[in-house]
């Protein structure tokens, strides 16, 4: 393809019926094929930082980054350039990309080659477009008018795709603003979910269609999967996103104030009431209440609940008088209710009350696409906590990760990628690149580790395009292992666990993933 058919095909995808997804990997496909990059990427400013939207030639967890311009100079420099600009190939700049390479990831072969447009409409920046290669000279000879031409149309394709998104989200919402503008706002909120598998896709849709309307919301999964970030962006989602959504963990409520903290009391309603009180509904009134951990709230308290729900009235402790709230209610749990309700430990009306519409959120063995994704966005999370220089993670640990049962779920991942990047920076100076190795990891990946050979860990992803068949032969490799395991040792659960280096807990939760218990 030479230059003026690359400007063609990507002029004509701007008029396309594509998905915005579409339009921007042709756009970079379109790119590399014309220059000689190792990898091109497309990047959205938000505030301060550029965040990739879509890539060619980056290794997975690239996808779940945040560049701030202030820790990337060359990024800086191309946003306040009013042009392309090529770096000398001897800058002692550092690349945003060395170690995010999809042919060479975690090993910090260094990017020689750097080019990079800002990308603008009517003067007002919108983004970047990058290319990167190992070779010093690849660029040597590049067309700059060219590269600038590209760019144009890579900010006319953005602000068209951003437009028929925002048209989407207006007849859906009757002229409400698109969401995604506000996206800022809802990270500073807490309420931006990290995920593109089929899973989070459908959760999303669910989201924004029950966020449309006043439904109570039942929130379900396991621990660690991060339900409060689901209620949070059900609310952020709503017509009542600019009133406060208070948070309630029913589980740290003592049964004697429960009444108290939910409905509040007037003076003198028990020992040590000593002036009026509001409670959390009255507070959250035209807002939302998200009561966490609704499994655990005192029988006592769930008739007054009920009620709530029902007629929209609250009491206070030690009044007789009743006022209406307007409160849109999510509530969450790990438990499962229905069995809680057959032991006669959760109201039954109250349950179907508060199941209006239900939202399951996936456990991450079961999104492990997503584990790239979630993985670069805590190590960058890791990265400014600590203090430390960019954390990169080697193809095997990628491997590791996504094939590990984690019982935890996202927090478990954030809770590993911290304590391993916190071990690892401790072996190398203070600024100076961090790579995580899977033998990093620790001995309970070991098992999930092995069950990729080594050159399909090594392949980048994109180029493994079999999902469905190498979950099924991964799920059938481990299970061989563990039945050689306990047949190896008689039966014994622990010390199979402890043969393949697994904690005893984890070995039993991959056991029951797969079947064998």
């Amino acid at each position: 393809m030479d230059q003026l058919d690359a400007i063609v095909s990507i002029a004509s995808d701007l008029t396309a019926a594509l998905s915005s997804a579409e339009r921007h990997g042709r756009l970079l496909i379109a790119l590399k094929r014309v220059i000689p990059c190792d990898a091109a990427a497309l990047l959205r400013i938000e505030g301060d930082e550029l965040v990739p939207i879509a890539s060619e030639g980056l290794s997975e967890d690239a996808m779940g980054r945040r560049f701030p311009l202030k820790e990337h100079p060359r990024l800086e420099i191309i946003c306040r350039s009013p042009g392309p600009v090529a770096f000398p190939s001897d800058t002692a700049l550092p690349d945003p990309y060395d170690g995010l390479l999809a042919h060479d990831q975690g090993r910090f072969e260094r990017v020689h080659a750097c080019l990079g447009c800002p990308l603008r409409i009517d003067d007002t920046l919108i983004g970047a477009l990058t290319a990167d290669a190992v070779k010093p000279h690849a660029f040597d000879g590049i067309d700059m008018s060219f590269f600038s031409a590209v760019s144009a149309l890579a900010a006319a394709e953005m602000r068209t795709t951003h437009l028929i998104e925002a048209l989407e989200q207006s007849a859906r919402r009757q002229g409400l603003i698109a969401r995604d503008l506000m996206r800022d706002a809802q990270l500073r909120q807490g309420a931006d979910m990290i995920g593109t598998s089929r899973a989070m896709q459908r959760l999303r849709r669910d989201i924004e269609l029950v966020a449309r309307s006043d439904f109570t919301v039942l929130i379900t999964g396991e621990t660690g999967v991060g339900k409060e970030l689901v209620a949070r962006a059900v609310h952020a989602a709503s017509q009542r996103r600019g009133e406060p959504m208070l948070y309630v963990n029913c589980a740290a409520l003592p049964e004697t104030l429960a009444d108290s903290e939910l409905f509040g009391h007037v003076r003198g309603a028990f020992t040590g009431a000593s002036t009026d009180r509001a409670g959390k509904f009255e507070v959250a009134n035209n807002g939302t209440l998200f009561l966490d951990e609704i499994g655990e709230l005192p029988l006592s308290v769930q008739p007054k609940l009920l009620r709530a729900i029902q007629q929209g009235e609250i009491q206070r402790v030690g009044s007789d008088k009743s006022f209406k709230a307007d409160v849109r209610l999510i509530a969450a749990t790990n438990r499962e209710l229905e069995r809680a309700v057959r032991a006669e430990r959760f109201r039954a009306d109250l349950f179907h009350r508060l199941n209006v519409y239900p939202l399951k959120v996936p456990a991450l063995r079961d999104r492990a696409d997503d584990i790239p994704l979630l993985a670069g966005y805590f190590c960058d999370v890791a990265r400014r906590r600590l203090g430390l220089g960019p954390i990169r993670l080697e193809a095997e640990a990628i491997a590791a990760l996504k094939n590990y049962p984690w019982p935890g779920n996202v927090r478990e991942l954030e809770n590993v990628l911290s304590r391993v990047a916190l071990k690892a920076a401790a072996r190398v100076p203070r600024g100076e690149p961090v790579v995580i190795s899977r033998s990093r990891l620790g001995p309970d990946f070991a098992a999930s580790a092995a069950a990729i050979p080594p050159e399909e860990a090594a392949e980048p992803a994109a180029a493994r395009r079999d999902v469905v068949d190498l979950k099924a032969a991964t799920k059938e490799f481990q299970r061989a292992l563990i039945e050689r395991a306990l047949a190896a040792q008689g039966g014994n659960w622990s010390a199979a666990a402890a043969s393949l280096g697994m904690h005893r807990s984890n070995f039993h939760h991959l056991a029951v993933r797969l079947g064998l218990k």
